[in-house]
């Protein structure tokens, strides 16, 4: 597989991953450039940018830097994972509180439109 399509499958898995675990509209973005109108990722925790990197020898500071660059006012983070391991996500210190937020935010909505959608059934 090359780096290219292993590219794609970690984009498809983080939208997936998203969807099924905070019922983000998730989908993977169109790769033109390296923007915040060109996530790898669109759809995810509201005001956040994720850089998806599904390698075995990650430089996490480089993904880092790659997400801050890209994210235009968004919160960076790198979502990122080894085969036969579990993923991991990457967010700033400083960012860390902002960033907590967007996921809770992002809970908080789907446990509302799910108890909704319970009630009208």
């Amino acid at each position: 597989m090359n780096s290219r399509d292993k590219g794609a499958r970690g984009e498809r898995y983080v939208a997936k991953w998203l969807r099924d675990n905070f019922g983000c509209q998730a989908r993977r973005g169109q790769q033109y450039s390296g923007s915040p109108d060109t996530p790898d990722v669109i759809g995810g925790f509201a005001g956040t940018h994720p850089e998806v990197k599904f390698v075995e020898k990650l430089n996490i500071e480089k993904a880092m830097e790659q997400a801050v660059n890209d994210c235009g006012d968004r919160i960076p983070y790198v979502f990122h994972k080894r085969n036969r391991h579990e993923p991991l996500i990457t967010v700033r210190a400083k960012d860390l509180l902002l960033f907590s937020r967007a996921v809770v935010l992002q809970d908080t909505i789907m446990k509302r439109e799910k108890a909704r959608n319970e009630g009208q059934t």
